[in-house]
This record gives structure tokens, C-alpha cells and sequence, in this order.
């Protein structure tokens, strides 16, 4: 025999549940997808820029974010499925394909320019005017990065190659504070690190991977395996990575001062000039331009042959033994998702 009490506890719970359900109805659950990246970075921004407006709930998507402090252990934590898609740079998302299947669905930005080798203010006019005398120096960088890429491209423009030089791997945090306390001359780093050096230790910019006449970009990344059994989330994603683009590209001053804020929860504290040279020297592409870089229809995209000079590059660093080719691991199929859907396109190109 129930109780009145035990009949008022089943009675609350009955209408719980009912209206849980009636809940779930009106609100469809959030698909979780996580989602890494490095903090303090431009073309990372886009998904602080989504959190801030709650753009990934409008899409059904509820992200969970890891961070890492560069592309190589960001990379080697797909191992252990720790996260589904994400933002890094080309060169890991080349090693991520031939350690782990990770595909590369998109591209973040044109960072030739925000990845550069800078020489310390003391030894920046006897450099800049014989760039030849870097010849048995040391140059400090993050080995296996798109810093490292642009180091290289700058070393063959002055008619130098890495034998020329001893390289030594760090990362970026500890480059900054050995150059900033004199112990070293040269660096090679990746913006907003650069902005960072130029303004705290007066150190210059000798050459930019742009200058050393190779494109940088950086990618858009999914697990594989995950891709390929959440081919609609895969797609979601994108769209609202494309969303924030197109919003910061009309919405200048506020996107500055989120980013201002992104920043500085990253640990880094730079200029507004240096903010807006990110804005004015990395171009991004929306939709349209994003398929149009990765169209094969006439032989290689222009992806392919950004990418497929990173992987020639990786294969002389020894970070790879063979030359991946481009359409093993550059697909277009979830941009076009996003194109071929009506309402996905339309948030992807919505600039509010």
C-alpha cells in the first residue's frame, strides 16, 4: 500500500519525466564534438568568436575544447580519441595523416606572413645587410611547424640551407625568453609570438615564409574515423567556423576586442596595431574561396600544392619517410556539405 507520501514522490517523478520528454521535443539535445586548437592564435579565434555568440547550439552542436601548445602533441592526442575536429597548422595536419588518418578539411588561413625568422635588435643591421652571416649560427624553433617551414624557405632565399645552420627545438614560450634575455640572436616564430618579441625585446623580422616565397596555410582538421561516421556534424562545424569569419570581417572593432580578450586568457598581451596587422596581413576564405582552393576539377587545387610542398619539406626533416600525396588527405566532401544545404549555407555566409 503506497503512502500519501510515497504517492506524492512518484507523482513528482511521473511529471519530471514527462516533462523532460516534452523538453526534449521542443529542444533537441546538443551533439557534443570536441574540438582542439591552440590558444592565442588568429585563426583560432573563430571558435572563441562562435562560444561568445552561441552560434554552435543554433546548429545542434555543443563543443567541448582542449588546448595544446603546438601542433606536434595536439596531433599526437588523436591517439587516444581525445578530441573530433579542430585548427592547426599544415605541417602537423601532414604528420597527422601519416601517423593517425586525420583529415584535412579546410583551411584556416593564409598565414605566410605570420610565420617569419627574426634576428635580435643588437645583431638585427649586421644580419639584415649580409643575411649570409647567419652561416654556423644558431636558430631556435619549434621543430615540425610551419615556423620551421618558413625558417627553411627564408634559409634557401638568402642561398643557406639548414646544414648551414645548428637548429635547436624549442618551443615558442621558452624561444621568446631565451631571445628577450640575450641569450640568442635568431628565432624563428609564429604570430602572435612575433608581435610579442618585436614589442617586448625590440627584435625584427628578417624574413617571413611569405617573403621566402612559400604559402603557409593552416588547416582545418577531422579524426577519421570520426568524420566518417559524423559526416553532418563534420559539416556543422565548418559552418560555424566560416559563420565567425564572415562576422569579424564585418564586425572589425568588436572581433578586435574579443580578440583582445581570447588573447590574454591565452597568456598573451600585444598591441592593437599588432592585432590589426593579424587582420590585414592573414587573409581567410569563405565559402565560395574555400571550395574554389580545394577544386580539383582541373588536375591539382591549389591546396594540393600548398600542402604538397609541406610534405616534400617533411619528408627532408625526416619527419616523414615518403611523400603523401594531397588527395589522400585534402577533402572537399564536407565544404560541399555545407554548400548543398540550404540552411547550413545560409548561416555559413551570414555576416550578423
Amino acid at each position: 500500500m503506497k503512502t500519501p507520501f510515497r504517492r506524492h514522490i512518484l507523482a513528482t517523478a511521473f511529471a519530471a519525466a514527462a516533462s523532460v520528454t516534452t523538453g526534449a521535443h521542443a529542444q533537441p539535445a546538443l551533439s557534443e564534438i570536441k574540438v582542439s586548437y591552440q590558444p592565442a592564435l588568429y585563426w583560432a579565434l573563430p571558435f572563441f568568436v562562435a562560444s561568445e555568440k552561441n552560434w554552435w547550439a543554433e546548429v545542434g552542436l555543443k563543443p567541448v575544447f582542449s588546448t595544446f601548445p603546438a601542433g606536434v602533441p595536439q596531433i599526437a592526442a588523436v591517439a587516444s580519441k581525445s578530441w573530433d575536429v579542430g585548427g592547426t597548422g599544415s605541417v602537423p595536419a601532414v604528420l597527422g595523416h601519416v601517423r593517425f588518418g586525420i583529415k584535412t578539411i579546410g583551411i584556416t588561413n593564409d598565414e605566410s606572413a605570420g610565420n617569419a625568422l627574426l634576428v635580435r635588435k643588437d645583431v638585427a643591421d649586421k644580419i639584415s645587410k649580409d643575411p649570409k652571416s647567419m652561416k654556423g649560427q644558431t636558430i631556435l624553433l619549434t621543430a615540425n611547424s610551419t615556423g620551421d617551414y618558413a625558417v627553411q624557405s627564408c634559409l634557401k632565399k638568402y642561398g643557406l640551407s639548414k646544414a648551414d645552420v645548428t637548429i635547436k627545438n624549442m618551443g615558442q614560450a621558452e624561444i621568446i625568453s631565451a631571445v628577450s634575455s640575450n641569450n640568442a640572436d635568431l628565432a624563428g616564430l609564429w604570430a602572435p609570438n612575433i608581435y610579442t618579441l618585436e614589442e617586448k625585446a625590440g627584435a625584427r623580422v628578417l624574413c617571413s615564409g611569405k617573403d621566402g616565397g612559400v604559402v603557409v596555410p593552416g588547416a582545418l582538421i577531422a579524426r577519421g574515423e570520426y568524420a566518417e561516421q559524423n559526416p553532418e556534424n563534420v559539416a556543422k562545424f565548418l559552418a560555424v567556423y566560416l559563420r565567425a569569419w564572415k562576422w569579424m570581417g564585418a564586425n572589425k572593432t568588436d572581433a578586435i576586442a574579443m580578440m583582445k580578450k581570447f588573447y590574454e586568457q591565452g597568456g598573451v598581451s600585444i598591441s592593437e596595431a599588432s592585432m590589426k596587422k593579424e587582420f590585414d596581413t592573414r587573409p581567410t576564405f569563405d565559402l565560395a574561396q574555400q571550395l574554389a582552393r580545394m577544386d580539383r576539377a582541373r588536375g591539382n587545387s591549389d591546396a594540393d600544392a600548398w600542402f604538397g610542398q609541406i610534405a616534400i619539406f617533411m619528408r627532408g626533416t625526416g619527419a616523414v619517410q615518403t611523400v603523401p600525396q594531397p588527395s589522400e588527405f585534402i577533402t572537399d566532401s564536407f565544404m560541399k556539405r555545407v554548400q548543398a544545404d540550404p540552411k547550413l549555407r545560409e548561416f555559413a555566409t551570414r555576416a550578423n
